[in-house]
């Protein structure tokens, strides 16, 4: 009787092991990747923490550590001290990866922590819940969309790490709007598709897509608005100060999104951008005309005094070959020749210079030819 009271309570023991800690299934297909998220307390910050595999607690054997090793074959981990959530991430998975896999918190000198308890299943076809990516990025005071695809039924929720959950069409987490949706697809995938309105930075977290006992864990990271999204959303905002009004009507068209009023935004912003070019070079086109106009003037009105000069210099150098009457005038080397040596002809040579200038004169005397040499001599300019 004693001993089967003994197998009855090890026999609890053991279911009790088995089931403690709250249960996640995880459904992935074969050759993909998956990332789960742990979160722990704060006075767990510089524990070390792993990742076993194991049916049982008393037989679940290290995969990975923070401390040593940090990663193994196809697995690795990481720690973030500052959220208090280290992350465990799966690739390239095969059939013989399923199972149950534990996050722990080691305890010197006590029993290790388990923080929470995962099942494993990789198929060779689409999974019964899945997301096309597990990391997911908006910007603050925009929005996000999620879709979750799934095969399976039960009640679906959206639900943050460690906090509240968003079932049936709508709620809020934290101050933030999330809608569910119920859709299908041009491959009649069905989808529950989440959508996040007004996001803050302290959003930044991990969430649950969940759909009956299945789950698929998501990143959603929230960074700041940068200037020209700032400006943007101000831009629309004096445009349109009448806020927009759901419509009830299915064939509404959908509320134009934040990425597309950066783009139009991106557009107005590069077109303003070719009008300034262009400006600017008319602009200094203009002043190169000008500039070019004014040195043409100076040097023509530099120039026109030097050439006035030049050509007094020119009328001042230019000799008289017949000189006046009070000009002074010697002759030299008178030679007599017959006149019958000209054959009738008066020939008269003359050959000046500009500084001195010597004028060699023949002419007829009677019956002989005169031959004089005149000097003429010119004051300089």
């Amino acid at each position: 009787m004693a001993l089967h009271l003994s197998l009855l309570l090890l026999l609890l023991l053991l279911v009790y092991r088995i089931s403690a800690g709250k249960v996640g299934y995880v459904s992935v297909q074969t050759g993909g990747s998956i990332t789960f998220p742990c979160s722990y307390d704060q006075y767990y910050i510089n524990h070390v923490k792993y990742w076993c595999q194991g049916l049982v607690w008393e037989v679940c054997s290290y995969v990975v550590r923070t401390d040593h090793p940090k990663s193994s074959g196809k697995t690795s981990i990481s720690d973030d001290i500052n959220k208090r959530i280290f992350t465990v991430t799966m690739t390239d998975l095969a059939s013989c990866d399923y199972g149950n896999y534990r996050c722990v918190v080691e305890i010197n000198g006590g029993t290790d922590f388990m923080i929470q308890r995962f099942y494993l299943s990789v198929t060779p076809g689409t999974p019964e819940l899945y997301v096309e990516q597990q990391e997911v990025t908006g910007v603050e005071g925009g929005s996000v969309t999620v879709r979750c695809y799934y095969s399976n039924s039960g009640d679906m929720k959206w639900c943050r790490m460690g906090g509240d959950c968003v079932s049936g069409y709508s709620g809020t987490l934290h101050g933030t709007s999330v809608t569910l949706t119920r859709t299908s697809d041009a491959n009649n995938r069905k989808a529950l598709t989440v959508t996040m309105s007004g996001l803050k930075m302290e959003n930044t977290d991990w969430y649950w897509c969940r759909v009956g006992e299945l789950e698929m864990p998501v990143h959603i990271t929230v960074s700041q608005q940068t200037a020209t999204q700032r400006t943007s959303k101000m831009t629309s905002t004096t445009q349109d100060p009448t806020p927009q009004q759901p419509s009830a009507s299915p064939t509404a068209e959908p509320v134009q999104t934040d990425n597309t009023s950066q783009g139009d935004e991106g557009n107005m912003e590069e077109v303003h951008q070719r009008s300034i070019d262009v400006k600017v070079l008319l602009i200094s086109l203009g002043m190169l005309v000008v500039v070019t106009a004014g040195i043409l003037v100076t040097w023509k009105m530099w120039r026109m005094p030097k050439d006035n000069k030049a050509k007094d210099q020119t009328t001042n150098n230019s000799v008289d070959p017949f000189p006046e009457a009070d000009d002074d005038v010697t002759y030299s080397t008178v030679i007599l020749q017959h006149k019958t040596q000209l054959k009738g002809q008066t020939k008269v040579k003359l050959f000046y210079w500009f500084s001195t200038a010597s004028m060699l004169s023949e002419t007829t005397v009677g019956d002989c030819f005169l031959s004089v040499n005149i000097v003429m001599v010119t004051s300089p300019l």
